[in-house]
């Protein structure tokens, strides 16, 4: 009896999924799924037949690492690719989330969707079931954008054909004579199969007073078997099939190459700083925030591309990547006319003739002060003010009439008559209006006056009668 429990436990040891590293190093090959080929040591593990999902190396549902995995390709390829797939089109959450659904783990044989029809609701198929509606919704509101679905469609397309090509170039070509002469060798002798774990304690005799024949009771079992695979060991007892936990089976984790995320983000802040600040004094704020941002991203983009060769990069890379790019497309859309010393600037003309058609600020305060231009009545003055970021105020004479019109990016408009705590800060605000002369200062002349701000504020206000 002993002897064929023990028989038993070798035989179902043999089975169970693992990783094709780990299948090659052994020396073997890969048989059907859950079976081992003839010339496997007992107890090795066997890869998964097909694409499954891998648990040991998984950053959140194992489905790069098991793509990884299955086109012998570093998982980190597959993440970047279907991050940018994510943000340009919905075609990564879209992908991913349904993999998570339906593609099982590589130790498993049910997927998210049987656990979820058999109401087993988890965290990981609640997680599945948002990436693949976030993913639809973001694709939904792409459809109209023909450039970015050709994108989406081109580097899916570039990706599928890079993981078959890295699939079939480690696949040996079959040499018809070597395979006829293997099949007509003689098999080779083979060591007796070792037995995986050795007999249940619990079968040992127990006596009507309920001590135990042996060194221990039924609680804990002998020192010498903890460890071993006493879970088979029940099935067995039981009459049921076995199937091994991958999880025991496998061996600790093995130390992977050295991590680079924190060198990669130190030198791409190093970069940014760097090019910021050797643009700030000639360029415009704009411009030296993009080159700074620039030279971080492409930090980022050649640490991720050689963590694929030396070293690993975790998902936080990815992360600050995909910020940096949102923040150079944000700095993208500032307005260009913003630089970077904010000044102080008051233009007093003394008359007519000395108002300029057009003052222009890059940012800073700027003041117009056209109390001493006299016009007569009839007569008409035209000018433009600009200011890239900060405030512009004009002051008109009482007794003019003033056509405006004010343009401000983000910001606030104030008028004449309105209180200084009346601030209203919104996006894309204009007004176009006649403001006539103030009461009882008579009629002079017209003024035509043209505000443009990009950000922040624009004033327009009256000289005392």
């Amino acid at each position: 009896m002993g002897s064929d429990g023990s028989g038993n436990l070798g035989g179902s040891a043999g089975s169970g999924e693992g990783d094709p590293r780990d299948r090659a190093a052994a020396g073997g090959s890969a048989g059907p799924a859950g079976q081992a080929a003839p010339g496997d040591p007992v107890g090795a593990p066997v890869a998964p037949q097909g694409f499954r999902r891998d648990r040991r190396y998984k950053m959140l549902g194992g489905v790069c690492a098991g793509l990884g995995r299955q086109c012998d390709m570093d998982p980190v390829i597959f993440r970047i690719v279907l991050a940018v797939l994510s943000a340009t089109g919905g075609l990564g959450l879209i992908f991913y989330g349904f993999a998570w659904l339906f593609v099982p783990y590589d130790d498993e044989e049910e997927n998210e969707v049987r656990k979820l029809l058999t109401g087993r609701v988890d965290g990981q198929a609640l997680a599945a079931v948002l990436f693949a509606l976030v993913g639809c919704g973001v694709f939904l509101t792409m459809l109209g954008n023909s450039t970015v679905l050709t994108f989406s469609v081109i580097v899916s397309l570039l990706l599928a054909g890079a993981g078959y090509w890295s699939r079939q170039r480690g696949t040996p070509d079959t040499d018809p004579l070597a395979a006829q002469a293997v099949a007509d060798a003689p098999p080779e002798a083979q060591a007796p199969p070792v037995a995986a774990s050795y007999p249940s304690w619990w079968r040992d005799p127990i006596v009507k007073d309920g001590t135990h024949v042996g060194s221990t009771g039924y609680l804990w079992g002998p020192g010498e078997t903890r460890g071993r695979d006493i879970a088979a060991a029940v099935n067995i007892a039981r009459g049921t099939p076995s199937r091994h936990d991958i999880r025991a089976a496998r061996g600790p984790k093995p130390r992977g190459p050295r991590w680079i995320g924190g060198w990669v983000f130190l030198l791409a802040l190093l970069a940014g700083g760097l090019g910021t600040t050797a643009t700030w004094e000639d360029r415009t704020l704009a411009a030296s925030v993009q080159t700074g941002l620039a030279c971080a991203l492409v930090v980022f983009g050649l640490g991720i591309a050689v963590s694929a060769f030396v070293g690993r990069t975790g998902a936080g890379s990815i992360f600050l990547a995909l910020v940096t790019a949102g923040l150079l497309a944000c700095a993208a859309a500032l307005p260009s006319n913003i630089t970077t010393d904010w000044a102080r600037t008051e233009w007093t003309p003394g008359k007519a003739a000395d108002v300029a058609t057009r003052y222009e600020l890059g940012t800073g305060v700027g003041t117009l002060d056209l109390t001493r231009v006299d016009l007569t009545k009839g007569q008409t003055l035209s000018t433009s003010v600009e200011v890239g970021a900060g405030k512009v105020k004009v002051v008109v004479p009482s007794d003019v009439t003033v056509r405006l019109d004010v343009q401000v990016g983000f910001g606030d408009i104030q008028l004449p008559g309105e209180s200084k705590e009346d601030v209203d800060v919104a996006p894309d605000k204009s007004d176009r209006l006649t403001l006539p002369p103030a009461e009882g200062s008579g009629s002079g002349g017209t003024i035509t006056l043209d505000l443009e701000v990009g950000l922040g504020q624009a004033e327009v206000a009256r000289a005392a009668a």
